[in-house]
């Protein structure tokens, strides 16, 4: 709680309510996975929509932002790249998502997290630096977007990485390696979860630009909000074109394969041509009848210089159509 820009510590959670009917007073409740029961008295006693409550609780749930006559609630997803420490043996993704659901009152903010792997810390020092202790809520909720989408630039970024070093394997012919396949299917399923956490950022942002409920600092935090709802088009663009290019590559890839079984169709018809004369020829001079030089040298070495001449001659033409 903060009272005139300060902040203070004789906050108790069962006067929340008093505390949101002073004037010039900011409230921020962070819930970590809530008791139902506690989280529906919170509602009642501020007022909260009982659908939004449920929706902030529920296991599965889209990115939204939803406009109430007293408050905004709204849905994000936070992402966080994982290091090898943490990445999960089983699983080859890189990203890890976690849900958070706010609250938007005209002076507090009420968040609501299930997984503890979101680092609600970053935003008081974002909401510090920007410094929103003369803004109020709207400043607040703009560190907690504003953390968010940077959560997003960097799972972009770290996705980039991973696709430019599948380019460099697939071109340098090493995309035959095991589990090259599989790198390609986990990077396009990392851009799919990103892209469905991303992209609705943009009408998110936008709402709750347009309908704060702060209304007294919305002329100065405009600007902000603004270059916030800039980043979160980068994003979604920069995911759309990294969707292209990890489907580019792995078309790539395919044509690359085929490319390479064409080769290995053609050198495995060329040498089955060349060994196909001395094995005519051979039979041809194995019948048990009479033929000319039958039971002779002369026999022996015109069949021999047959097979040479004709093996040649082929082995000549394939080579200069680049079949062997």
């Amino acid at each position: 709680m903060w009272r005139a820009g300060k902040p203070c510590e004789d906050f108790e959670f069962d006067r929340v309510s008093d505390y949101l009917a002073e004037d010039d007073t900011t409230v921020w409740v962070d819930m970590f996975n809530p008791d139902h029961a506690a989280l529906c008295d919170l509602a009642a006693e501020l007022g909260l929509n009982d659908w939004a409550v449920e929706d902030a609780v529920a296991a599965r749930e889209r990115v939204k932002a939803t406009v109430y006559p007293t408050h905004t609630f709204f849905t994000v997803y936070a992402v966080r790249v994982l290091d090898d420490a943490d990445a999960d043996a089983d699983s080859e993704t890189i990203l890890s998502m976690h849900r958070i659901s706010a609250f938007v009152l005209p002076q507090g903010l009420i968040t609501v997290r299930l997984a503890p792997a979101f680092d609600i810390d970053d935003v008081p020092q974002r909401w510090d630096e920007l410094g929103g202790q003369q803004y109020g809520v709207g400043a607040l909720v703009h560190g907690l977007l504003d953390v968010v989408v940077d959560g997003h630039f960097e799972a972009v970024e770290a996705l980039d990485g991973c696709i430019e070093a599948i380019e460099d394997d697939l071109f340098d012919g090493n995309a035959s390696k095991k589990g090259f396949q599989r790198r390609t299917y986990q990077m396009r399923r990392d851009l799919v979860h990103l892209r469905r956490v991303a992209l609705p950022m943009r009408e998110v942002v936008n709402s709750i630009q347009h309908h704060r409920v702060d209304v007294k600092s919305a002329r100065e935090l405009d600007p902000l909000y603004d270059d916030l709802y800039d980043h979160v088009l980068r994003v979604s663009e920069w995911t759309e074109s990294l969707r292209d290019m990890i489907t580019t590559v792995f078309e790539t890839n395919l044509s690359l394969q085929d490319a390479r079984l064409n080769t290995v169709m053609k050198k495995l018809t060329g040498w089955a041509a060349i060994i196909a004369v001395p094995t005519a020829i051979t039979g041809f001079y194995g019948q048990n009848v009479p033929y000319p030089g039958f039971g002779e040298w002369s026999g022996f070495i015109a069949s021999t210089g047959v097979i040479a001449l004709l093996v040649i001659v082929l082995y000549v033409a394939f080579k200069r159509r680049d079949w062997l």
